[in-house]
């Protein structure tokens, strides 16, 4: 499951298998200041739902990690939500996301997207 190349920030991890596919991403932008963004918000079918985004700024507050020189950002809001996650890139037949494996969601909804705690 957990390589040693695994980065963590506190108990949040950041995956060998997502690092490498946002360096992927971030080649194909062709912007090396670009950094991964994950945040939780209200919404979706169980209360809360997970989002990615880019972003070039690091603001106050914000939890980083890196791994194989890619950086994942965490605002301090969503970090409360995401202690212990751990932050993974999947491929399989459904299809190729990056998911969160979230030991404080008490449900999840069938996408992956959205939980409750």
């Amino acid at each position: 499951m957990s390589s040693a190349a695994e980065q963590t920030a506190g108990a949040l991890v950041f995956t060998d298998n997502a690092a490498s596919r946002v360096k992927q991403l971030i080649e194909e932008e062709g912007n090396d200041k670009l950094m991964l963004r994950v945040f939780v918000t209200g919404g979706g079918c169980s209360g809360f739902q997970y989002g990615f985004t880019f972003d070039e700024n690091m603001q106050d507050g914000d939890t980083q990690v890196e791994n194989q020189g890619v950086k994942l950002l965490i605002d301090p809001m969503s970090f409360q939500y995401l202690m212990g996650a751990e932050v993974d890139y999947k491929e399989s037949l459904e299809g190729s996301m990056f998911v969160i494996n979230n030991p404080n969601a008490t449900t999840t909804c069938g996408c992956g997207s959205s939980f409750s705690i």
